[in-house]
């Protein structure tokens, strides 16, 4: 779950109400995360982008960018690329990498920029964390509002139905040394992840809480927000979407 905020409960000195201020900007959240695959990544990018038919020095918006792993690779292909997120750790890092079509901002999702994009993207299930469904609601129409005329946007969400035919309710996962031992499971809508740790003699507890939205709620909340829905895709390649076989659940809009 994300590059793209999630409910928190810690036991530790970054104790806050909202999950996804807090663990986004631990140190341990790009720990646990740190071998996803920059290759499908990657691919996905060129995908998409060959897709919506962006021409070069386009303007794009990573919006929830995480540490920018998306944001430096477009800027690679040559778009003028603005990565941003809520998490100022994370900005902080992504912005070594600044130059003078790369940039990176704090900024909270729910707010429209002054500034128009050719291109919105939204990717690796950086969507549904709030609690009340008018912030989502907030989110798309600020997406919309952030677009050029005939500009796109792409949010690259879970596939619901598939993450829970697949839900791996308990795993132990060894990164750089500290033990993660991940609890899964699916309550009042929402997939659950708990991550209980130790570290340097303290013991962690952190909980990631994600909306379980599927297509009909997408469409339902893109059609409250005034959104125009134009392809729906299953995976990084592309690939149609299938209610329970698809990986991911990728919306094209404007």
């Amino acid at each position: 779950m994300s590059d793209s905020n999630k409910q928190l409960e810690q036991n530790s000195p970054l104790k806050t109400s909202n999950w996804f201020a807090s663990w986004f900007d631990s140190p341990y959240y790009h720990v646990l995360y740190k071998d996803r695959n920059e290759m499908e990544a990657q691919i996905f990018m060129d995908n998409i982008v060959h897709y919506l038919n962006l021409p070069q020095d386009s303007k794009i918006l990573d919006l929830a960018c995480g540490k920018g792993r998306h944001s430096i690779y477009l800027n690679q292909l040559g778009f003028n690329v603005t990565g941003a997120d809520l998490s100022s750790n994370s900005i902080t890092i992504a912005s070594l990498n600044e130059n003078e079509t790369l940039k990176f901002i704090e900024h909270d999702m729910r707010k429209p920029f002054v500034e128009k994009f050719d291109a919105i993207f939204n990717l690796f299930t950086s969507f549904g964390y709030f609690e009340n469904e008018e912030d989502n609601i907030n989110t798309l129409k600020a997406i919309k509002d952030s677009l050029t005329e005939y500009g796109f946007a792409v949010i690259d969400f879970m596939n619901v139905p598939h993450v829970l035919a697949n839900l791996v309710p308990e795993e132990v996962k060894i990164v750089d040394g500290i033990e993660f031992h991940i609890k899964r499971y699916f309550k009042d809508n929402y997939i659950f992840k708990e991550i209980n740790f130790y570290d340097l003699g303290e013991k962690f507890h952190f909980i990631e809480k994600v909306r379980a939205l599927n297509l009909e709620e997408f469409e339902s909340m893109m059609q409250k927000a005034g959104i125009f829905l134009l392809d729906v895709f299953g995976d990084y390649k592309l690939r149609k979407y299938h209610k329970i076989e698809s990986e991911r659940l990728i919306l094209i809009f404007k």
